[in-house]
């Protein structure tokens, strides 16, 4: 009996907290207690929501995790008249840019990680936004401050899915020495799209296989019991061929990950996807306790994470 009780406190933990052999909330695949959880920590502070209130929140974290290019302009009143970029990934994986043109470039794909990425952007944004023209870089804990939350508009982005990284020197003149960079770092986008009948889904061809990836703002438990519903009832499947192979979770949120035929492309899965998103919405709004199999699929669902990229 009391090895029984001990194993129930390594592997659970009451809602709302993580169990020290639970994977770490922060996405890096390491369990809580060699990560977030360690005596002094990854970071000095955990948020394991962290852009949760902003209206475009799902394309943010996909944006930040798997999109390989792409970019949206934000309102910040503290910028003035000076346009803010945000982007997936910026030159030499900078923080933020302040540019010649006048612009502030702020990235998503960064090194640093202090535990809030919502606070790291914002402290980031505004240096760069008081900087001169150059790289502006986050090398320890920003501390107390606002997050990004309280300083962009409630407006939903509009985002912008590049080629490539083309847009690296869309406002430079003189490009002379950056063919090279550039040159390799769009050897390695992947084509993507973004669907335009539903939020924060996108198509990518990796070769080999194209998959649909779909960051879904409800909350993981309400939403891994009607994906099991839809499951069961053989509605996940959605286009000719498609499989609902898994799930990533990153930021708090759950993306469910379907592995699709070769040659679907993104535009035949624009009527499936809104056809999908409709019977999502019917299996939330069902309370009714799930049956046998559905639980059963439910916990095969649960326990099918994927590889981000």
């Amino acid at each position: 009996m009391a090895k029984s009780s001990r194993t129930k406190t390594r592997d659970s933990a009451p809602a709302g907290e993580v169990a020290p052999r639970q994977p770490c909330p922060c996405g890096s695949g390491k369990r809580y207690k060699a990560c977030h959880g360690a005596k002094g920590g990854a970071a000095d502070v955990f948020v394991g929501r962290p852009f949760e209130g902003l209206p475009s929140e799902c394309d943010i974290v996909a944006m930040r995790e798997l999109v390989p290019a792409a970019t949206a302009t934000l309102t910040v009143d503290k910028a003035g008249d000076r346009q803010v970029r945000l982007a997936t990934l910026l030159p030499m994986a900078a923080p933020a840019m302040s540019r010649e043109s006048g612009e502030v470039w702020l990235g998503l794909q960064v090194q640093h990680n202090y535990g809030d990425p919502s606070r790291d952007l914002a402290a980031v944004l505004l240096e760069a936004i008081d900087a001169e023209p150059g790289i502006v870089g986050l090398t320890s804990a920003p501390g107390e401050g606002p997050r990004l939350q309280d300083l962009v508009s409630d407006a939903t982005l509009e985002v912008t899915v590049h080629d490539g990284f083309d847009y690296w020197v869309a406002d430079v003149e003189d490009t002379s020495g950056m063919e090279s960079a550039l040159e390799q770092a769009n050897q390695s986008a992947t084509p993507t799209a973004r669907l335009s009948s539903v939020e924060a889904a996108y198509w990518t061809n990796v070769g080999t296989k194209e998959h649909l990836r779909w960051v879904m703002p409800e909350p993981e438990d309400q939403l891994l019991d009607a994906l099991a519903r839809l499951h069961v009832s053989g509605a996940d499947v959605i286009a000719e061929g498609a499989r609902l192979v898994g799930m990533f979770r990153a930021h708090g949120l759950l993306a469910p990950v379907w592995d699709l035929p070769v040659g679907t492309g993104a535009a035949a899965l624009e009527e499936p996807a809104a056809t999908f998103k409709a019977a999502l919405d019917q299996a939330l709004a069902d309370t009714s306790d799930l049956t046998t199999e559905q639980r059963a699929a439910r916990s095969g669902l649960a326990n099918r994470q994927v590889t981000i990229r």
